[in-house]
């Protein structure tokens, strides 16, 4: 092993050990996939260095890489079975989606940024990741044909989830989202009960809206 990979591995397992199990996440398939899937792999060559810290990374057009413990506590959650199919939308480069193939039967990641979907793409496979397929579309749109999904997770914030994400749920399945209420979020998970989504608070953190998520407005004449 390199100087270099060795020097990132380090600081995975500090980030699992200061950001991830202080926060009560202590499932085994998430502590493992976070050990396991190199992160600094999956952001631009010039964030590498800033890939484990404990915030939010941009990854420019007002996208980010959600923070370790956000995207622990969403996992930790939904509790991801190994029989189950994912739909994980905004998945940027991919390491969301890097993620929870290692916890799920199979991830279908969407992204509508096309330079991002190819990376992401060419990322999972050099990383040897081969459960996970990346769609290009718009992430309000999601991925219907591959569907219905188990879990759908969203990467970044949401004013509202639109109807058509809704319907991709499986009955009985549930969804996280991180509902922006001004500057403070909500996460919550939603539970697909006789065809409606019913919400349940889960814990605090922010992200920036994803587009097509804002709320929408209503104009009375």
């Amino acid at each position: 092993m390199s100087l270099e990979m060795s020097n990132y591995s380090s600081r995975r397992t500090m980030m699992v050990d200061t950001q991830v199990r202080p926060s009560d996440v202590t499932k085994f398939p998430i502590i493992d996939a976070m050990l396991s899937v190199a992160r600094e792999a999956f952001v631009p060559d010039d964030m590498k260095e800033a890939a484990y810290v404990g915030e939010n990374l941009e990854l420019g057009g007002g996208r980010v890489m959600l923070e370790p413990r956000t995207l622990a506590k969403m996992l930790d959650a939904l509790n991801i079975q190994s029989d189950e199919l994912v739909l994980d939308i905004g998945c940027g480069l991919g390491y969301s989606a890097a993620v929870i193939a290692r916890m799920a039967e199979a991830v279908v990641a969407v992204e509508e940024n096309e330079g991002m979907a190819g990376e992401a793409q060419s990322l999972l496979s050099s990383n040897g990741i081969d459960n996970a397929a990346v769609v290009e579309a718009a992430l309000t749109v999601g991925a219907p044909k591959h569907g219905p999904y188990d879990v759908i997770t969203i990467q970044g914030g949401v004013a509202e989830v639109p109807p058509a994400i809704l319907d991709q749920l499986k009955e009985g399945g549930r969804l996280c989202a991180l509902f922006m209420e001004d500057a403070l979020g909500v996460v919550r998970v939603g539970y697909k009960i006789d065809g409606q989504v019913s919400w349940r608070f889960s814990f605090n953190a922010s992200a920036p809206v994803l587009p097509g998520f804002e709320k929408k407005r209503v104009f009375a004449l």
